[in-house]
């Protein structure tokens, strides 16, 4: 008898379907906004990141009070590309394909294996 089901085991490796698409609430509520959270630090704010991490080098303790521009453009930056439906699709659509590679093969994507 198996612990988990049929949709969570199997597959080559024991970790389940690699053609399953389906998606748990843990992927939907937590995995996926990390990895919208990843991309869009480093690929769509990536000028806001900088501007802000200069800043607050620049500024020590006086941070908080001399970097508000910087901080407001990375908030918005950020938020802009949170609600922006075409690019959650396309996260949601990445990790489905790394877990599926995954499941495939195994052996997890760079950086997430930790």
């Amino acid at each position: 008898m198996a612990v988990l089901g049929k949709k969570f085991g199997g597959g080559p490796h024991g970790l389940g379907d690699p053609l399953d698409r389906s998606l748990r609430n843990v992927e939907v509520e937590v995995l996926i906004p990390k990895k919208m959270r990843e991309k869009a630090k480093d690929d769509k704010c990536a000028e806001e990141v900088k501007a802000f991490n200069e800043c607050c080098k620049s500024s020590s303790i006086f941070m908080v009070v001399t970097c508000r521009k910087e901080n407001t453009a990375l908030k918005n930056c950020l938020i802009r590309w949170y609600q922006d439906e075409k690019f959650k699709n396309s996260c949601k659509e990445e990790y489905l394909d790394e877990r599926s590679e995954f499941r495939r093969t195994g052996i997890p994507k760079k950086g997430h294996d930790k």
